[in-house]
């Protein structure tokens, strides 16, 4: 049984990637194989497509941390051929071949069941990204932050994560004030609800300051770095900032007095290992009460000729919205 599948190789001029014919037979150990739908593209996706030795230790190598397709056949319980599923994260696409392909074989326990009311399209909508955005307004919730509570920040508003972000955000009725370097991106991110805007500049400049005026009740972070470290200082009595990337930096330099006199927590959101129930529980709220109106609007469907130039757009931090590969189109 062939299929086609991105491959990613070094050579003597770096890397190279083309789409190879391969044979299941290629495939590494699992319970569960899939016919591939769609997958969708993030910027760990474009790290691992890069030949990053962070995320994919050894070449050649298929990336794609996502997948919505139908099983082919499964030696699990729970699982049978034409069962609808999706597949977020764990070691998908990063040292396990991945879903930039036409099948893919992986553990059951890796294997979430799709929400009748969520298309395989639609769920590659979300994606990883749009997983990690969920989980983000999740943590907030659960550390007490409601719609009453005052302005919500979201950097990296025009990527994958924020832009789902500030669409949930807005859905469940907070005000939403995104940040953002592209301002020629500001219609879009109104059409997905943001109520303001605010530049790298306005956050950073209270970077290196121990306590600054308290001006957002809470913020989702998705570039790390300076902005979080700007943000801190920043949050009101009993706020908190989540955050999942690392685009803008690793580092956060930060006084313990917001968190010792404020109240404020800094919350770190993983998408990749967190309990397969959990996972599962965040895509039914996807299908359900989580539904967003803007979902195709703020998402692009590319077949597998585009994907090199698509990995290259988000990699330079050039993307808006989200990204989703048809395996069917070329």
């Amino acid at each position: 049984m062939t299929f086609l599948a991105y491959r990613v190789e070094e050579a003597e001029q770096g890397m190279v990637a083309s789409w190879q014919e391969q044979d299941v037979t290629d495939l590494p150990e699992g319970e569960v194989l899939i016919d591939v739908e769609y997958s969708s593209i993030n910027y760990k996706d474009a790290l691992s497509a890069s030949g990053n030795k962070g995320v994919t230790r050894e070449f050649p190598h298929t990336p794609g941390i996502d997948v919505a397709g139908t099983v082919v056949e499964s030696s699990a319980e729970g699982f049978s051929a034409g069962d609808p599923v999706v597949v977020f994260g764990y070691d998908l696409g990063m040292n396990t071949a991945g879903g930039f392909a036409q099948k893919v074989r992986v553990p059951a326990a890796w294997v979430l069941k799709r929400p009748t009311d969520l298309s395989a399209a639609q769920a590659m909508s979300w994606g990883t990204a749009g997983f990690t955005a969920a989980l983000s307004v999740q943590k907030l919730e659960r550390n007490g932050i409601n719609p009453d509570s005052g302005p919500i920040v979201v950097t990296g508003a025009t990527g994958g994560v924020g832009s789902v972000a500030v669409a949930i955000l807005a859905k469940l009725g907070y005000e939403v004030l995104a940040v953002t370097g592209k301002p020629e991106q500001q219609e879009f991110l109104k059409s997905l609800g943001a109520n303001g805007f605010l530049t790298r500049d306005d956050i950073l400049a209270t970077k290196g300051k121990a306590m600054a005026k308290p001006v957002y009740q809470a913020a989702i972070d998705t570039v790390g770095g300076d902005l979080v470290s700007g943000l801190i200082p920043q949050i009101k009595p009993e706020g908190a900032v989540t955050t999942c990337g690392m685009i803008a930096g690793i580092k956060v330099e930060a006084s313990v007095f917001p968190f010792i006199l404020r109240g404020v927590s800094l919350l770190g959101v993983d998408s990749v290992e967190i309990p397969l129930a959990e996972k599962q529980a965040v895509l039914n709220k996807a299908a359900a009460e989580w539904q967003l109106d803007q979902l195709e609007s703020m998402t692009t469907e590319l077949g597998r000729s585009k994907l090199a130039d698509t990995l290259a757009k988000v990699l330079n931090g050039q993307g808006v919205g989200r990204y989703r590969l048809n395996l069917q189109a070329d």
